[in-house]
């Protein structure tokens, strides 16, 4: 069978959540089912680490679809002839974003409609293309992935597509993360926090992620608890970060606030493995790979009680309302002075972390495409 995959997010070094999920899911349906062709569709120059097995054919098509007004001339017009020339039996999407105009049978993964309750966290023209074509991907989609329950429901309330069209398929995360010794942490620190503890925060730079609440609710810590804890923060500014930029400037404890951009997953590793405790408390997410990389660091883990959160880190997290900063500083405190407690949140979360893996996700997402082949 000829199944054609929109893989324009596997980028060399820069790969995401999205990037993540793309990689880690279709290297091992490619490897595991030599039985079927595949077409990767990039739409600029690839990296061959990108071509996982021999039964992967790369194409290249324009133009580089980085904007609204060119992901309609990509999906609509470039991946729609290039699905015609192929004869594509399948097209594969894993990023929510298909073409209207082709005939293919098409699955589609949509991993969360943040942009919908939202909207002012995203640029105005990114905000238009989004809710106005994204309800119409839904619906022309053959089937549909998604990656919690909370996200399977909010599409089915928000887009009015039946239950049975659409599967949970529960991220994973990297075998890379695991737990470090002590003398790696303290190596870590001694490089990375001045020899101190820190609380970590891993994710792109964007409202919904919340750090302008961390950031504030941080600063309140510091004043109360007279520690000389650290928070790092990691990832790339993504958009409207002006927020942020304003509490951090005026934070009484901006020195001990590490920016460091983005990590590698090897550097990563060993910065949850030597953090405190992740404190994740974005308030909106549709699963949160950040939590379990870092249960499977043996790293205690704060995050929100809304949306997919509360579904994916169950009893193994420290649950705070994102929208109060008191909150938010009562579990950083509570984390930092009760070690029964980072040790409880550490056991649960080593169990917790055994519900998840990419080779769980690989299966899942292969039994769901299969719905849709052709009888």
């Amino acid at each position: 069978m000829k199944i054609a995959i929109n893989t324009r997010l596997l980028l060399k070094d820069k790969l995401e959540g999205i990037g993540w999920f793309t990689y880690e899911t279709l290297k091992r349906i490619t490897q595991t089912h030599p039985e079927h062709q595949f077409y990767f569709i990039f739409d600029r120059k690839y990296d061959e680490e990108f071509i996982f097995s021999e039964n992967i054919t790369p194409i290249i098509i324009h133009p580089q679809a980085r904007h609204p007004f060119l992901y309609f001339i990509w999906f609509e017009y470039s991946l729609t002839q290039i699905l015609k020339k192929i004869d594509a039996d399948i097209f594969i999407s894993t990023d929510g974003f298909i073409s209207l105009s082709t005939k293919t049978p098409t699955f589609n993964v949509i991993h969360d409609i943040n942009f919908i309750h939202y909207p002012k966290n995203i640029p105005f023209i990114l905000r238009k293309y989004y809710n106005y074509f994204f309800p119409r991907f839904a619906k022309k989609s053959s089937h549909i992935a998604t990656v919690s329950e909370y996200s399977k429901n909010d599409i089915i309330k928000n887009f009015n597509i039946e239950n049975s069209k659409i599967d949970i398929v529960y991220n994973g995360a990297n075998t890379i993360y695991k737990p470090i010794s002590e003398n790696e942490k303290i190596k870590f620190k001694n490089t990375y926090s001045s020899g101190k503890d820190y609380f970590l925060f891993v994710g792109a730079l964007n409202p919904r992620k919340n750090i302008s609440n961390l950031l504030k609710a941080f600063d309140l810590f510091k004043s109360e608890s007279h520690s000389d804890l650290k928070l790092i923060i990691v990832g790339e500014r993504m958009f409207k970060t002006r927020e942020i930029k304003r509490c951090f400037n005026n934070m009484n404890y901006k020195t001990d606030v590490i920016f460091t951009g983005r990590m590698s997953p090897a550097q990563l590793h060993r910065t949850y493995g030597a953090a405190l405790a992740l404190t994740f408390v974005p308030y909106f997410e549709g699963f949160g790979i950040p939590i379990i990389e870092a249960m499977n660091c043996n790293t205690p883990v704060i995050t929100s009680d809304v949306t997919s959160m509360p579904e994916i880190g169950k009893d193994a997290v420290l649950q705070v309302n994102p929208f109060s900063i008191e909150d938010i500083k009562n579990a950083l405190y509570k984390v930092y002075s009760d070690n029964d407690l980072r040790n409880n949140l550490i056991k649960k979360g080593q169990e917790r972390s055994k519900d998840f893996s990419w080779d769980k996700t690989a299966n899942k997402l292969w039994e769901s495409i299969e719905k849709i082949f052709p009888k």
